[in-house]
């Protein structure tokens, strides 16, 4: 990626173009027809996109398929975020930790502590310990050694929808 990458995002047609390639991949015609757009336009869309990283292209023939590069997005984007760095004893847990970054507030519910919002932002936050998913919580999981946690919101996105209903017996 170079320097250039937010010039590239700053065209409002080149982030519908991501938001399309990040769902599924597609053909450079039918991203024209689905942006409502000529292939020429999209092309050299795509081309300063893919100048910085942000799609690929296969090749098949003369067919091209566009698929947006998110390990590429998801690295910019950390770039962006904020580091910090403290002190616990060994054993602490990563909310001790967490309770020393500014901007964490914690809510005790049924005598378990959550992260409720980050900077003002409430939301369902996961965590990753050196690169690697929890298989327990933030208040239980032990530090024993110096670790990189990475504290991520999660992004609404609904896969389904599921309308519940109460039947009257």
């Amino acid at each position: 990626m170079s320097n250039d990458i937010f010039k590239a995002l700053s065209s409002t047609t080149r982030l519908k173009m991501l938001k399309t390639l990040a769902k599924k991949e597609m053909h450079i015609s039918g991203l024209a027809r689905e942006l409502n757009l000529s292939a020429p336009v999209v092309a050299r869309h795509v081309k300063i996109l893919e100048r910085e990283g942000l799609i690929e292209r296969k090749s098949f023939g003369r067919t091209h398929v566009l698929k947006c590069r998110m390990e590429n997005m998801e690295n910019m984007l950390n770039a962006l975020s904020d580091t910090f760095e403290v002190n616990v004893t060994k054993g602490s847990s990563i909310l001790e930790a967490l309770k020393r970054v500014g901007g964490v507030e914690v809510r005790e519910v049924r005598d378990k502590e959550f992260v409720i919002s980050i900077d003002g932002e409430p939301g369902l936050y996961t965590y990753e310990v050196n690169g690697k998913p929890p298989d327990t919580t933030a208040e239980d999981f032990k530090i024993e050694k110096d670790s990189t946690i990475e504290w991520k919101k999660l992004v609404p996105v609904t896969r389904k929808r599921i309308f519940v209903k109460i039947k009257n017996r």
